[in-house]
């Protein structure tokens, strides 16, 4: 099953990656945080693992040498992002820019709310 909820955060991710070009410390961490209840560090170590090609290639390294990475998650979650940008993308660009904007806007107050009122 987490497995499962892995490749669903790294889907989820690439879909709002490719509406919005947003993905990691918006997406990806706070969902290994409160869905998969990684702590903090390995969230974020993780979250920069599945995006080392275009981003965080030594951010992750310095997290690996500490012991913040799960590389079998961030794989699981790299794949999604490969599969959901595409599909993002492609739902993204057939709508209207006001909607896209609209839909922006009401995720941000979303994960802004979930990280205030849910914070330990």
């Amino acid at each position: 099953m987490t497995y499962f909820l892995l490749l669903l955060i790294g889907l989820v991710a690439g879909v709002l990656s490719g509406m919005f070009g947003i993905g990691g410390g918006l997406v990806i961490v706070p969902a290994l945080l409160f869905v998969v209840k990684l702590k903090e560090f390995e969230a974020v170590g993780t979250s920069l693992a599945a995006l080392i090609p275009p981003v965080g290639l030594l951010g992750a390294i310095e997290y690996w040498r500490n012991g913040h990475v799960n590389l079998k998650y961030a794989a699981l979650i790299a794949l999604g992002i490969f599969l959901g940008a595409y599909f993002g993308a492609r739902i993204t660009l057939g709508l209207p820019p006001e909607l896209v904007r609209r839909i922006y806007g009401i995720f941000l107050l979303v994960v802004a709310g979930r990280m205030l009122l849910f914070a330990k």
